[in-house]
C-alpha cells in the first residue's frame, strides 16, 4: 500500500483495521525479479534490509524474503 489508510479513502475504524493487518504482517507482500538472487540479497543486507529467509532452492528458482517497516513481506526471486 503506497498510503497510509484513513480519510477519506476509508472509515477512521476500518483504517485502524487495516493498520492492524499491517503491522502483523498480514497485508501486502509482493515478489521483485532478479538474475543473482544470492548477490542482490548480500548488496540489500548489508544496506540495512531486514530478511526473513537467506536465498533458498525452490523448484521454481532461488529465492529470499525480506520484509519493510511496515511488516509487509517480498519475495526477492531468481527464476530458474
Amino acid at each position: 500500500m503506497l498510503m497510509k489508510p484513513g480519510p477519506p479513502a476509508m472509515p477512521p475504524e476500518v483504517a485502524e483495521q487495516v493498520m492492524d493487518l499491517i503491522a502483523k504482517g498480514a497485508m501486502g507482500s509482493g515478489v521483485f525479479g532478479t538474475d543473482d538472487c544470492r548477490g542482490t540479497y548480500e548488496e540489500l543486507k548489508a544496506k540495512g534490509v531486514q530478511f526473513m529467509s537467506e536465498p533458498t532452492e525452490r523448484p521454481y528458482g532461488i529465492e529470499a524474503v525480506f520484509k519493510d517497516n511496515s511488516g509487509n513481506w517480498f519475495s526477492l526471486t531468481q527464476p530458474s
